[in-house]
């Protein structure tokens, strides 16, 4: 349908990311779920065919061949793109310290949750631009929040949110007609999250969706939590 909005999720075979894919595709979205792991993505993709529409895009955002390769598979299928959500991240360093932190976990931690959002959103920029309300949510974290001073866990994660949050700014400067946010969800019961967060995969999605969806569109280049602006 011309006037269904259409969505794409990276890392959305698991976690956040699939809760946020489930949610957009319930609300009427043509959601293409991004993943880097080909049978993982479609066998999410398949579970979620009775909330709607769903289509699985391999792309892995540490690989900027492969999100070139996805943004021009996307285009073959949708003209326009009008929510980014950037979901897809790694968390390597989480019982290391700032004074052991090796120079390939941060360059690949880096490479993934700061470098591969940024190029995403440099890839699906003229898709974007297409829209008549454009968003691009970057799923950040509490842990990259400067207000409060570290407390020394997984230091290169959350340096490479902290960077994120840097791009988020940049990338709303550089889109005017885009609301372009980061989001911190909470700490939530993923993979990464473990067991013992306070969060459901739910509550961890809202804000995400709200973002994605009913937001205020003069809402942009700001840090959201619980659908609050919160500081850097």
């Amino acid at each position: 349908m011309r006037n269904q909005k259409v969505a794409l999720v990276t890392g959305a075979n698991k976690g956040i990311g699939f809760e946020v894919a489930r949610q957009l595709a319930r609300q009427g979205f043509r959601v293409f779920l991004g993943a880097r792991n080909e049978k993982a993505g479609r066998a999410s993709a398949e579970k979620l065919r009775e909330e709607g529409d769903l289509i699985f895009l391999k792309v892995d955002i540490s690989d900027a061949n492969s999100i070139r390769a996805a943004a021009e598979e996307f285009s073959r299928q949708s003209d326009r793109l009008d929510v980014l959500v950037n979901n897809a991240g790694i968390l390597l360093d989480e019982d290391k310290s700032a004074l052991t932190l090796t120079p390939e976990i941060f360059e690949t931690t880096l490479r993934t949750n700061t470098l591969g959002p940024w190029l995403v959103a440099q890839a699906f920029a003229a898709l974007l631009q297409k829209s008549q309300a454009p968003r691009i949510v970057n799923v950040s974290s509490g842990g990259g929040q400067l207000e409060a001073g570290a407390d020394g866990w997984a230091p290169g994660y959350c340096v490479s949110k902290t960077a994120l949050n840097g791009v988020t700014v940049q990338l709303a400067a550089a889109l005017p007609k885009c609301a372009v946010n980061s989001v911190c969800p909470g700490w939530v019961r993923t993979d990464m999250g473990g067991e013992n967060a306070t969060r459901s995969v739910g509550e961890g999605a809202a804000t995400i969706v709200w973002l994605a969806t009913e937001a205020p569109h003069d809402l942009t280049g700001k840090f959201v939590k619980d659908r609050k602006v919160i500081p850097w």
